[in-house]
C-alpha cells in the first residue's frame, strides 16, 4: 500500500489533534472540532482550509493558448493577468476527467489547479496531447494553498495586504501581491458559496499564514465542513456529480463550455447536447420523509420505475435538511415534483428544489 502524501500541515495536524483521513491519496483533516461548529463558522464569520493537496500544473510556451483552447472547454484567450475562469478537462465523449481553475500568470504561461486525486492523471493526459508548442509541467509540490472563506474573510485578509482588495470579484486575482510579506496570488474564489480568497504561497510559508489567519479568528476547517459547504452552495464534486461518464452539459455547468472558439476535446457531444437537450441532467432534491441520501441511492418514481442516481447527499448542518444532487432523466425532473429514494432498502420521499440550497 503506498504512503499517504502529506501537505506541509501534516505534522502540524498530527499536533493539533485533528481527525485524519485517506482522501484521494492524501492525509488530510475531515474535522478539527466539528463538522457543524466548522461549517456554521464559515457561514456566520470566517473559515481556513488547508487545499495544498490540489495540484498545480503549469503550461508554458508559443502555442499555450492554442494547446489549452484544445485541450478545455472555456475560452482561454478571454483571459487576463488578473481574472481567471473555471473551465473542464473533457474526454472526447465529453465527460469530465477533471474541473479546474485556470491562471494566466505571465506571457504564454498559465497555471492550472486541479483536483488533488486526478493531479497525475491530468498531468498524464495534458502531455499525451500533440500537435502544439507547448511545455506542461508539474508544479504542485512548489505551492502550498490555504482559503479563507467567510463573510469576514476579505476584512481579515486585507489587514494583512497593503494593495486594496475591497474590488476583486468572483475569480479575480492579483499575482504580484504579499499577505504578511509573504509573496503569494490572491484569488477570489472558493468552495463555499461565501466570500472569501483563496492563497497560492510557497510551499514553505503555508504553517505561517495558516496561525495567521488562526490567530486572528479563523476557524479551522477540515473535508466535512468543506463538502457540507460546497453541496449547500450547489457546487458539483468531481468524482460524483461530474465524472469521465457525466458531461458538463448534463451537469447543468454549460457556461464553462465555449462552443464558438474553434474545436477542443469533446465538442461534437458536447455541442449536440447543447443543441439537442441531454437525455439526463443533474438536479438539486429535498428528502422530505425521514433520512439522509448517499452517493449512489437510487432513485424512483412513485410507480416504481428507476429514474435516476443519487450523486451527493448530506444533512445541511445550517437548515438541517437533507439535501442533495441526482443524476435523472430529463423529462421526468420538475421543480415540486415529488419520487422517492431508496435509504438503506426504505422507500424515502423526497422532491426537486432549486439550487443552490443555500444563498449568502
Amino acid at each position: 500500500m503506498a504512503e499517504l502524501k502529506k501537505t506541509p500541515l501534516n505534522e502540524y495536524y498530527h499536533e493539533s489533534g485533528a481527525k485524519l483521513v485517506d482522501f484521494g491519496g492524501w492525509e488530510m483533516p475531515v474535522q478539527f472540532s466539528s463538522i457543524k461548529e466548522e461549517h456554521n463558522a464559515v457561514r456566520e464569520n470566517a473559515g481556513i482550509f488547508d487545499v495544498s493537496h490540489m495540484g498545480e500544473i503549469k503550461v508554458s510556451g508559443k502555442e499555450a493558448v492554442e494547446f489549452l483552447n484544445h485541450a478545455l472547454t472555456n475560452d482561454i484567450t478571454k483571459l487576463t493577468d488578473e481574472k481567471a475562469h473555471y473551465t473542464f478537462l473533457c474526454n472526447e465523449k465529453g465527460g469530465v476527467i477533471d474541473d479546474l481553475v485556470a491562471y494566466k500568470i505571465g506571457e504564454d504561461e498559465y497555471l492550472l489547479v486541479v483536483n488533488a486525486g486526478n493531479t497525475d492523471a491530468d498531468f498524464e493526459w495534458l502531455n499525451s496531447i500533440e500537435g502544439f508548442d507547448a511545455k506542461v509541467e508539474n508544479v504542485s509540490p512548489e505551492y502550498g494553498q490555504i482559503a479563507v472563506q467567510g463573510p469576514n474573510a476579505r476584512e481579515m485578509v486585507q489587514k494583512h495586504v497593503e494593495e486594496d482588495i475591497s474590488g476583486i470579484k468572483m475569480f479575480g486575482f492579483k499575482k504580484d501581491i504579499s499577505v504578511d510579506g509573504k509573496e503569494v496570488i490572491l484569488s477570489q474564489s472558493g468552495y463555499t458559496g461565501e466570500d472569501g480568497f483563496e492563497i497560492y504561497c510557497k510551499s514553505e510559508d503555508t504553517l505561517d499564514l495558516w496561525k495567521l489567519f488562526k490567530e486572528e479568528g479563523a476557524v479551522e476547517c477540515g473535508l466535512g465542513a468543506r463538502d457540507t459547504l460546497r453541496l449547500e452552495a450547489g457546487l458539483p464534486l468531481h468524482g460524483q456529480d461530474l465524472t469521465e461518464e457525466i458531461t458538463p452539459i448534463e451537469a447543468k455547468m454549460g457556461f464553462a463550455v465555449k462552443l464558438d472558439k474553434g474545436d477542443f476535446i469533446g465538442k461534437d457531444v458536447l455541442q449536440k447536447q447543447k443543441e439537442e437537450g441531454a437525455s439526463r441532467k443533474l438536479q438539486g432534491f429535498e428528502i422530505t420523509g425521514k433520512g439522509i441520501a448517499r452517493t449512489g441511492y437510487e432513485v424512483y418514481d412513485k410507480e416504481g420505475n428507476q429514474v435516476g442516481v443519487v450523486t451527493s447527499g448530506t444533512q445541511s448542518p445550517a437548515s438541517k435538511r437533507s439535501i442533495g444532487f441526482a443524476m435523472v432523466d430529463t423529462d421526468f425532473h420538475e421543480i415540486d415534483k415529488e419520487f422517492v429514494i431508496k435509504v438503506r432498502n426504505k422507500d424515502v420521499d423526497a422532491k426537486f428544489v432549486k439550487t443552490p440550497f443555500h444563498k449568502n
